[in-house]
């Protein structure tokens, strides 16, 4: 691996130019890196060649172009299919995959990757693409702990808090989707809020401030409570029960009914208190709906 220091800014190839690729190509541009680019169809690359960029004349171009491959594509099978063409030339590389899988998916690239002599680091954009390259924007990544500190500057282009977790290549994986899990469940929780307050033609954005501030001041520190409780694996006595919210999501999916909304989201949900409860921990804090979570059988 070439040192960074005898570099500076590092060249830098972007392979897979998707609105996400385009955006992690324009970062680099924006800070002074050359950036050659490259996407298996035509015409993708014009903005950024207008902006700078080098556009390879194939992927063997592209990676014979620099020691650091940026890659985003599709899926794993894309990756595979674009660089096996051309493995032989790969021994040496810096390879960061900002390829969304599952982390079985990153820990087998690792495998591949270091078979063939790649310096590999799997890694997760937490941001939306106009988002890339800001301070504050997240990134995840897992593998190579020498690569991620060797190219850790080039790394925080693409976003200020770049988070190395490991060098388990999957570990990154995972917290992507226990992130998006929290965003998918808690956006669809505030639709169905919207659905409840909107059968009796109260608009969506009368109830949103109060959302934020209940998410603020409620929600947020019953989430950071609730990891205590599940790493102690003690969830304690409280005022808010299981049981006592039990009752409360029974509640809430015969008033979702008798409003004419879908309570599917809120079944589940109840269906764990209840098992909770049932178990004989219906004292306990809500917390420890974690236990049937883990658990489901």
């Amino acid at each position: 691996m070439i040192p960074v220091a005898d570099e500076n800014p590092v060249p830098v190839s972007v392979l897979g130019l998707g609105m996400m690729g385009a955006a992690l190509a324009g970062a680099y541009l924006k800070a002074g890196h050359r950036t050659i680019v490259w996407n298996r169809s035509e015409g993708k690359a014009d903005a950024l060649v207008a902006q700078g960029a080098v556009l390879a004349d194939g992927i063997a171009e592209a990676v014979a172009a620099s020691d650091v491959l940026v890659v985003c594509v599709v899926d794993y099978d894309a990756l595979y299919g674009i660089l096996e063409p051309v493995r032989e030339s790969l021994a040496g590389k810096v390879l960061v995959n900002l390829t969304s899988g599952l982390p079985e998916d990153a820990r087998a690239a690792a495998r591949w990757a270091a078979g063939i002599g790649v310096e590999y680091l799997d890694g997760y954009v937490m941001t939306v693409p106009p988002a890339v390259g800001q301070p504050q924007t997240l990134l995840f990544y897992g593998g190579s702990r020498a690569t991620f500190e060797a190219y850790e500057e080039t790394l925080k282009v693409l976003g200020g808090n770049s988070v190395f977790l490991g060098e388990d290549a999957g570990t990154a994986a995972l917290y992507d989707l226990a992130l998006l899990g929290i965003l998918w469940a808690g956006l669809t929780s505030a639709l169905h809020a919207y659905a409840l307050v909107g059968t009796e033609k109260i608009p969506a954005a009368a109830l949103a401030p109060y959302a934020e501030a209940w998410i603020t001041q409620v929600v947020l520190p019953s989430v950071k409570g609730a990891a205590q409780a599940v790493d102690a694996g003690e969830y304690g006595t409280t005022v808010s029960t299981a049981a006592l919210n039990a009752a409360g999501l029974a509640k809430m999916v015969e008033a979702s009914k008798a409003q004419g909304v879908r309570p599917d989201l809120m079944v589940p949900i109840k269906e764990f208190l209840e098992k909770r409860v049932a178990d004989g921990h219906g004292h306990e804090a809500l917390a420890g709906m974690f236990e049937v979570i883990r658990n489901p059988g």
